[in-house]
């Protein structure tokens, strides 16, 4: 792991999404399977997956689901019980009451709180399968209150026995119990555009590969999507009251994920610097997914001494991690100064994954940079909002000359004549003359 000093870092970190081949391919997949439905949907699962099915077998049944809980520890049902409970009563703090305001003059306004109605969930199973995703994505859903939440995900997670079960029970756990077994960019078209099978949702949330973030991209405006996520990232600005063990595992807990992953140490101190970087090749040499971690290491990652903590804050603030340790001295005294992160993690016994998997946050943050302009998965991504308008003819008599100033300045009569029509009725039912202005219109005429 390379250390640099901060002047020499180059915090520009170019993700392409696609090459122009996998672009093509992907508006190809999803032209199919708008076209085709089903039988795309069931050819491309053969080709990408080697798994035949038939339309009839593209939805889990309830005994699959039910079969799930034998084949998982009883330790796990556990734990991601407690997990979702979590979860659950984080985002319930989110959740937001529609609202009006009756006015003085009689008009009111507001706003209304809808939930979508049929929202998509998709669950990767790639390099590794993401029990945890169910949660994160179902959950903030259900608070929100939508009443149809639709589940996909690749057919052999589990390898050849099918969807890893540990999915299903994480998916049962939720209450999820419309789930189909396919995957990648044809899952993301079937889901936009509907099958005879599937019916098409209003947003499609949840993390994949490039394929998937591509079709993402390719369907957004026929649906909404959560976003289009980047390589998964970890920043840590530690000094040398952390521990190097500490540092190096939670750098590697991400280094993991795949080799584009990106993790970031921050530091003060060389001598911390050299510690960290000698315990990192250590850990890395008896982690299961070494490969794939010191490829990330290699390519991604870098520690970076800086002349102090608020040098070093000013480095992560440009960075704008998608998750972010800050393992000091008293790091509550920082926290305010930390304006880009998608998750903030304070102290030594905050690890990266206690995030990830328990604490109740959603794990499913803005990546590569993104997160100086966006969020993570909250309950807001699952609603809607309406503004609620209704005016009162006082209201509209005392600022309807306004409204017509405003239309006419820009060159829009139609909207000014709208408001004016009402002010002439109301002016001859009462008597009283409307004051004569430029371009007034004459309903007579």
């Amino acid at each position: 792991m390379k250390i640099v000093r901060a002047q020499d870092f180059d915090l520009k970190r170019e993700v392409e999404y696609g090459s122009v081949e996998q672009n093509a391919a992907v508006r190809q997949i999803v032209t199919d399977v708008k076209r085709e439905g089903d039988a795309a949907l069931l050819r491309y699962t053969e080709q990408f997956d080697r798994v035949r099915l038939d339309a009839g077998a593209l939805r889990v049944t309830e005994a699959e689901l039910k079969a799930a809980y034998d084949h998982v520890e009883p330790s796990f049902v556990t734990a991601i019980s407690a997990a979702a409970a979590n979860i659950r009563a984080f985002h319930a703090r989110q959740k937001r009451n529609s609202w009006m305001d009756l006015q003085p003059d009689g008009s009111l306004l507001g706003q209304i709180i809808r939930p979508l109605k049929r929202v998509g969930v998709y669950v990767p199973g790639g390099k590794a399968a993401y029990p945890s995703s169910v949660l994160m994505n179902v959950i903030p859903a259900q608070v929100a209150g939508v009443p149809e939440i639709v589940m996909v995900t690749p057919p052999a997670t589990g390898g050849k026995e099918g969807i890893d079960p540990y999915i299903l029970v994480a998916a049962a756990e939720a209450g999820v119990n419309e789930i189909y077994r396919i995957g990648g960019a044809q899952a993301i078209a079937a889901l936009a555009y509907g099958t005879d099978t599937i019916v098409p949702v209003d947003k499609i949330c949840g993390p994949g590969n490039i394929y998937v973030a591509l079709a993402k991209r390719e369907v957004y405006g026929v649906v909404d999507i959560d976003s289009i996520a980047g390589p998964s990232e970890i920043a840590v600005l530690a000094d040398d009251s952390a521990d190097p063990a500490y540092i190096a595992a939670d750098l590697l807990s991400q280094a993991e994920h795949d080799e584009m992953a990106s993790a970031i140490l921050v530091t003060p101190s060389a001598t911390f610097a050299s510690a960290c970087q000698a315990e990192v090749e250590r850990q890395l040499a008896e982690l299961p997914r070494r490969d794939i971690a010191a490829t990330s290491i290699a390519d991604y990652g870098a520690i970076v001494i800086v002349d102090s903590i608020d040098e070093g804050i000013e480095v992560i603030n440009r960075l704008a991690p998608e998750h972010f340790e800050l393992i000091v001295e008293d790091p509550l005294v920082y926290l305010g100064k930390i304006e880009n992160a998608g998750a903030i993690f304070l102290g030594p016994y905050s690890s990266e994954p206690v995030g990830d998997y328990f604490a109740g946050p959603n794990h499913i943050i803005p990546t590569n940079g993104t997160a100086r302009f966006s969020s993570p998965v909250d309950v807001d991504d699952y609603i809607k909002k309406s503004s609620l308008i209704y005016y009162s003819k006082e209201a509209l008599l005392a600022n309807g000359e306004t409204i017509m100033e405003l239309a006419r300045r820009e060159g829009l009569e139609g909207h000014a004549r709208a408001i004016e029509v009402r002010l002439r009725k109301e002016e001859s039912q009462s008597g009283t003359a409307l004051e004569g202005k430029a371009g007034a219109y004459d309903g007579d005429k």
